[in-house]
């Protein structure tokens, strides 16, 4: 049986994948657990997410599931941030008799609320033509969640990636975490790149252990479980309450769709668009660095590297109009959040001088408006500036934003296989 849950979290406390973990544990007195729990990442422009948009699904082989469906409601309602007003949970139970039929409905379902806007009421009409067991709890919003979980279980073949999740113990939680950052650089250092995004070396930032007061220490992102269970053996680390190896759509681009046109971008989605960079980057309060691009129909969007990518924004920043560039990211109030950029060519960048002398060398100086150069020593003259190409300090290939500003769903480069890659910043 798969068991699909979503939204049991809030901004204050809790975590779905921690509930997940826990009845990981608990739910072995049924039956035996098939395979890792799978963690799936939603569509990150999602305005009701708490932290991460996770949902969470499990594999149970399991003689009664009655009792397993009986525990995990319990669980989840015993646990979940009820309180909190945009904390709405969603269960959703499929049997392996119901396997068949609804295996390409629900695989299409996860692929759409991993990239798509998905309403409570399609969700809740998905559950009542399939006949599936569910429990929503509020408004039910979690059940879209729910749904994906067990959608991305049927349909295995997805890009994935693995986590290992670190949780505290019980009673410290929401107070602040102890850990040995230096041990964290170590690790790093030793499983870098099979593992990534446990460090950012260029900001000198841990970036795997969050602020928040969820239950999370810290969470190991990699490219098999293995190594990112040999990596969290590395770390010194105040004693743990549990832990959880997930397989991930995270570092996939799952969320990404490719379009051959700037016009057919919509709001709260996430592209792959190409263009021509119209408008040179500038950068306005509060330190978000902006440009255009525009593609061969005419039609133009806004780009924005925001201030939490840091030093990503001064490559950015060396942009020019007429360079090509593939932007990777997300639309939301009518502008792309850049998670990469791919440089595909550079326009020729051109400083006009003042004309030198054919005799001494030396540059010559304006003889007044309208007047054109004179060489003050020879008196030499001339009517026109003299146009040079400069050198471009920045070269054609795919850079992304630094480990601190990236998104649980993003691609990084140490995954990509092209050797045009230019990692941003380099290691």
């Amino acid at each position: 049986m798969l068991i699909g849950i979503d939204d049991t979290d809030s901004r204050e406390g809790m975590c779905t994948t921690y509930l997940g973990a826990l009845l990981m544990e608990e739910l072995r007195q049924y039956g035996s657990i098939i395979e890792l729990p799978v963690l799936v990442r939603l569509n990150p422009t999602i305005p009701y997410k708490t932290r991460g948009n996770a949902c969470v699904g499990i594999n149970i082989d399991t003689s009664c599931p009655d009792k397993v469906i009986e525990h995990v409601i319990s669980r989840v309602s015993t646990m979940a941030a009820l309180d909190c007003d945009m904390t709405n949970p969603g269960v959703v139970f499929v049997q392996d008799d119901e396997y068949e039929s609804v295996r390409d409905t629900l695989g299409i379902f996860f692929q759409r609320a991993v990239r798509e806007v998905i309403s409570i009421e399609e969700a809740k009409s998905f559950i009542e033509k399939t006949g599936l067991k569910s429990k929503g709890f509020k408004n039910g919003r979690g059940l879209i969640g729910a749904l994906a979980a067990c959608g991305s279980m049927l349909n295995p073949g997805w890009d994935h990636t693995f986590e290992y999740l670190a949780y505290r113990q019980r009673e410290k939680w929401g107070t602040p975490r102890n850990v040995d950052k230096e041990s964290f650089f170590r690790a790093d250092s030793t499983t870098y790149p099979e593992t990534w995004d446990t460090i950012d070396v260029y900001n000198e930032l841990v970036v795997c252990v969050p602020h928040s007061p969820d239950p999370v220490l810290y969470g190991i992102r990699g490219k098999d479980p293995e190594v990112v269970k040999r990596t969290a053996e590395k770390l010194s680390t105040e004693p743990l309450g549990r832990s959880c190896v997930y397989c991930t759509n995270q570092g996939t681009d799952m969320h990404l769709i490719p379009v051959d046109s700037i016009s057919k971008i919509k709001e709260m989605q996430s592209y792959i668009v190409s263009g021509i960079v119209s408008g040179d980057p500038f950068t306005i309060p509060g330190g978000h660095t902006i440009f255009s691009i525009s593609d061969k129909s005419g039609a133009s969007i806004e780009c924005a590297a925001f201030e939490p990518t840091k030093n990503f924004r001064s490559l950015v920043r060396k942009l020019v109009q007429g360079d090509i560039v593939k932007i990777y990211g997300s639309f939301m109030n009518k502008s792309l959040n850049i998670e990469k950029m791919e440089i595909v060519s550079l326009a020729p960048l051109v400083a006009s001088h003042n004309p030198e002398c054919p005799s001494c060398r030396k540059r010559m100086e304006s003889a007044g408006k309208g007047q054109g150069y004179r060489c003050r020593k020879c008196g030499t003259k001339s009517s026109v500036l003299v146009q040079v190409e400069m050198k471009r300090d920045i070269e054609p290939g795919i850079y992304e934003v630094p480990p601190c500003a990236r998104r649980h769903l993003a691609k990084p480069l140490v995954r990509f296989k092209d050797p045009s890659v230019k990692i941003f910043p380099s290691r």
